[in-house]
Order: C-alpha cells, then sequence, then structure tokens
C-alpha cells in the first residue's frame, strides 16, 4: 500500500542547509513530504516513492524552499518607543550619554510598566507580522524592560501569548540583568541579589523562560554579577545566554563559554581568546547588524577570528526600541554581507540552522531533515543569494508553519 502524506512540495528547488559551513545543502530537482506537522521526506524527487500518496499536493513550479527563519535575538515586547533619542543620536549624543542621563533601557522601563500585558501584545504584533511576513517561523523574544518581578514576568506572559495568537514557535528568554532600574540607587549588587534570590525562581516557577539572559558591559552588569546570574539559572536548569563585548572587551565571550551558554551576542570586541572558548564551549556566535548600524559603531565583530577557529555564526534582527528598531531578516542578511563581509552561505545558515542552534533547538527546526518540524520558506527567486542581495524587497512566496 502507498505511503499516505499531509502534503507534498514538489517541483521544487531545495536548500536543506544541511552539511558543513559553506554548503547549502542544494538539491536541483527536490521534493518535500510531511505528515502531523512533521517532515517525513526532503530530498531529490527521483529517490521519492512515485506511487505515494498525500491529501494535498503542492507544485512549486521551480521555487525555492529554504527551512523557515528563524530570529534568534529580539526584544519584541516593550511599551513605546525611543525616536526622540534616536533624534538626539542624530545630533551627537553618543549611546552611552543618553542611557548615563537617564535614557537608553530605562526609558522603556518607564512606559512597560505602565503597559498591560494586554497592550504590550497588541504593540507586539505588528512587529512579529512583520517577521512572519519574511519568513521567519521561530522568533526569541526576551524580557529586561520590566527590571521588577511584576513587569517581567508581563513581559514574558505577553511574549508566551504571540505565540498563540500568531502561527510561529516563540522562545522566551528571562533578561533581568539588562539595566539598573532607579529604585535600586545604584547598587548593582543588591540587585542582582533581587533577580537572582526572587525575579528568577518566580519566573522558572511559573514556566515563562526557556533561558536567561546577561548584559554584561561597563553601562550593565561585571563579570562577577553576571556569573552570580548564570549560576542561578544553572541552579534552576535554564541554559544561559549573553550580550557580550559589545561596546568593549569586559571578557563577556569567554564567560558566556565557561557557562556553556548557548549563545554570546553581539561580540564587536571579542579577541581570539574569547572565540577560542566559545568553540570549545559550542557557544554560537550571533551577530547584531542592526544594533551596529544604527548607533553607527565602527568596531565590527570578529568574523575572520569566528572562522578561523570555527565558530558557529548565527545572525538575528535584535529588535528593540533603542538599538535595532528593525523587523526584517532579509535586511539583517544583507547588512551582515556588506558591513561584516559574511558570505551568502554564512548569512543564510545564519537565520535558520544556526540561529536554531542559538536556541537550542536544532534538533526540532533550522534545517530540513526527516523528524523536524515542517517550517519552510517558499521563495520567488532564481538563486538563494538573491535572499542577501536584494534590500527592501521581499519575494516570500508562501510559508509554512508545522506543515500548514
Amino acid at each position: 500500500m502507498a505511503e499516505r502524506f499531509d502534503r507534498i512540495w514538489h517541483n521544487a528547488r531545495v536548500a536543506t542547509m544541511r552539511g558543513d559551513r559553506a554548503d547549502l545543502g542544494e538539491i536541483e530537482q527536490g521534493l518535500i513530504a510531511a505528515r502531523d506537522g512533521r517532515i517525513v521526506y526532503a530530498g531529490t524527487q527521483s529517490d521519492f516513492p512515485v506511487d505515494a500518496d498525500a491529501v494535498e499536493r503542492i507544485d512549486c513550479a521551480g521555487r525555492w524552499i529554504t527551512p523557515g527563519l528563524v530570529d534568534c535575538h529580539t526584544h519584541l515586547v516593550f511599551g513605546g518607543n525611543r525616536a526622540h533619542e534616536f533624534e538626539l543620536r542624530l545630533k551627537g549624543a553618543s549611546y552611552e550619554e543618553i542611557a548615563r542621563a537617564g535614557g537608553g533601557i530605562v526609558s522603556t522601563v518607564a512606559a512597560t510598566r505602565k503597559a498591560t500585558e494586554a497592550e504590550l501584545v497588541a504593540g507586539a504584533l505588528p512587529r512579529l507580522d512583520a517577521l512572519i511576513g519574511e519568513g521567519a517561523t521561530t522568533v526569541e523574544i526576551k524580557s529586561g524592560y520590566g527590571l521588577n518581578a511584576e513587569t517581567e514576568m508581563r513581559q514574558l506572559a505577553a511574549a508566551r501569548r504571540l505565540g498563540r495568537e500568531r502561527p510561529v514557535a516563540i522562545r522566551t528568554s528571562f533578561l533581568g540583568a539588562h539595566a539598573l532600574p532607579p529604585e535600586a540607587d545604584g547598587d548593582k549588587d543588591r540587585y542582582i541579589d533581587l533577580v537572582c534570590n526572587e525575579m528568577l525562581p518566580a519566573v522558572a516557577k511559573a514556566g515563562l523562560a526557556d533561558a536567561v539572559d546577561g548584559f554584561m558591559e561597563g553601562i550593565a552588569f561585571s563579570a562577577e554579577q553576571t556569573a552570580r546570574v548564570f549560576e542561578a539559572a544553572r541552579a534552576l536548569g535554564l541554559p544561559v545566554k549573553l550580550h557580550a563585548d559589545q561596546l568593549s572587551n569586559l571578557g563577556g565571550a569567554a564567560l558566556a563559554a565557561k557557562f556553556a551558554a548557548l549563545s554570546a551576542d553581539h561580540l564587536e570586541h571579542t579577541d581570539e581568546a574569547g572565540a577560542v572558548a566559545m568553540r570549545k564551549a559550542g557557544t554560537v556566535a550571533v551577530l547584531l547588524p542592526g544594533a551596529f548600524y544604527f548607533i553607527r559603531e565602527t568596531q565590527k565583530p570578529p568574523v575572520e577570528l569566528f572562522r578561523k577557529h570555527g565558530v558557529h555564526m548565527a545572525l538575528a534582527t535584535d529588535c528593540n526600541p533603542g538599538s535595532s528598531p528593525l523587523t526584517s531578516l532579509l535586511l539583517a542578511m544583507n547588512m551582515s554581507a556588506t558591513l561584516f563581509r559574511m558570505t551568502v552561505a554564512e548569512c543564510l545558515t545564519g537565520v535558520t540552522r544556526e540561529g536554531a542552534r542559538a536556541l537550542g533547538v536544532l534538533a526540532e527546526t533550522g534545517t530540513l531533515d526527516a523528524g523536524k518540524w515542517c517550517d519552510l520558506a517558499i521563495w520567488d527567486i532564481e538563486r538563494p543569494a538573491e535572499l542577501v542581495y536584494r534590500i527592501g524587497f521581499n519575494p516570500l512566496h508562501r510559508r509554512v508553519w508545522r506543515g500548514q
């Protein structure tokens, strides 16, 4: 009896994203078959049983299929916006100067604390829809704009709710160690006590976080304070990730590697020792060209060092109101190619396979392999390089999430 599938996509060109770093796993005459939301077959059309049956067959007319895109670093849920600070930066103020004057993250905290969960969801939906509209099927969302237990949990609950409002997989990260709230009166150690002893246990008990993040920087928290947060996360069984080496080299990449972090993100100032440590730990380097561009950074992340030492590289939008109001993974890829000199293959695997690896979900998504979720992006393009080459153009033909 012929095997029966829910859907078969045929007459397609397929980029499976399997293989080594330089290989997109391209198949010219490809076919994908799915059942119960998962891929059963992804390979050449000639190797697929000719008598296979399906509820629905989709002729892709030679279009390209890639895995659904993965945005592995966003701050999608927040209140208000920071357009005024953008104007100040255009007049010469630096990101650090704005932050030290009470702007920056703390200004978004004030707006986020005032917002209800419903308001946070309503504000985030257009941003999420923009990502979905370009083929995203998995999106990470951080807290970090509450800086107290109540608002941090409300942010994370809003993020979880987004995953019920839209057909997309949402991964959440608790970022209580993002900045110092005004009521802390400058006492970072006391605030970290609060994060470790009250906020993090409450978040974990409620099941609101898939990972724990931190911001290790001169304007944020030290290596010792970050390590305390990571130790508390480890005690609760939660993986960690880190905003590291963005504005200076405080050894963030090496600290992330010490705790076997899923990823270290930004990394403009990471040195060779940090890159070596990340490779040994399997920590993914997440590059965020939107922030580099928006705050007019000049120090580029050490892509050559990451290549030399075999560090996996992912890309993400870093969508946030202050330093990267970006909701386009397609533009993030173009920025990474033009600003960081990443290759087409590095960009495309960076928003699929490596983005999934950075979230710890590579076993479920990120490549087109039997057993993984059937998350697909079908593109009106002649070659994969078009997805990186074009600016302000969306060639998405169809998006498939969990086989639908």
